[in-house]
């Protein structure tokens, strides 16, 4: 058996068989979704020190449902200092996001970080 990705397809064509294959019933489209939050609290913090994500620096990622997503429209120097005590680089913190996963990534629209329980 061997299995062919082209184009957002994937095709699995069997060598050796008597019958012709119908290919058509074999083809299974790849789909990407794209979920759309708006003004949603969700975790927030820095993907490689408190996500457990890979990557080489300190990048903004959010948390949503578990699971965790790199954030593009803002990064984590726009919301205080990262290494400072209740910087993301530090701890995990609240933020009011709109916007949409897609492709893995989380594309903020709006991305508001919510005061610590020392700031109320």
């Amino acid at each position: 058996m061997r299995i062919v990705v082209t184009s957002g397809f994937c095709l699995v064509l069997l060598a050796g068989c008597a019958k012709p294959v119908d290919t058509a019933a074999r083809t299974v489209p790849l789909t990407t979704s794209t979920i759309t939050l708006a003004s949603q609290v969700v975790e927030t913090s820095c993907g490689e020190c408190q996500f457990g994500m890979g990557g080489t620096g300190c990048d903004l990622a959010v948390r949503i449902d578990g699971k965790p997503y790199f954030v593009d429209g803002t990064q984590i120097d726009d919301h205080g200092d990262a290494h400072g005590d209740d910087g993301l680089c530090n701890c995990i913190r609240q933020a009011r996001v709109s916007g949409k996963i897609k492709d893995g990534r989380f594309v903020a629209t709006t991305f508001a970080l919510l005061p610590t329980a020392a700031d109320q």
